[in-house]
């Protein structure tokens, strides 16, 4: 059995993010030492790593949790799996437009750059009025 400080360490989750994972339901509670401290076995470690391994691939939480309910039912067909990789393929294709057109956008800001004064300083500009920009970008989220 690990403590969760292990089990973060194991699977390279923060413990907050441990705490919250249970809270919000993708992990089920755990079981708990006499002095009440969290105890994981093997399987909240399979399912963390799974929930980790997923994250960093994008997956949004609620598609997350489906293909987890997923994962605990082995005898059903994977087409519901398929199509929600599926739907995240698609989320990271825009995405990877949308960042290409936001490179373009700010290549072309710095080769009209003069390297000149602030005054005259060609991003300062672009940034102060979208309406100089090549691309509609927008839609893209900022972090």
């Amino acid at each position: 059995m690990l403590t969760i400080g292990k089990l973060a360490a194991e699977t390279g989750v923060k413990v907050p993010t441990v705490r919250y994972y249970e809270q919000i339901g993708l992990l089920p509670a755990p079981e708990r030492s006499s002095g009440n401290q969290r105890l994981y076995g093997p399987v909240a470690r399979q399912r963390l790593a799974f929930i980790r391994h997923a994250r960093t691939l994008g997956f949004p939480l609620e598609a997350i949790r489906d293909l987890l309910s997923l994962s605990d039912r082995p005898d059903l067909p994977c087409s519901a799996a398929d199509a929600i990789a599926k739907a995240q393929l698609r989320a990271v294709q825009a995405r990877i437009t949308q960042l290409k057109a936001l490179e373009q956008e700010l290549q072309r800001m710095l080769v009209q750059c003069a390297h000149g004064t602030i005054a005259d300083c060609r991003v300062i500009e672009v940034l102060g009025d979208h309406r100089q920009c090549a691309h509609d970008h927008d839609a893209v989220p900022v972090e």
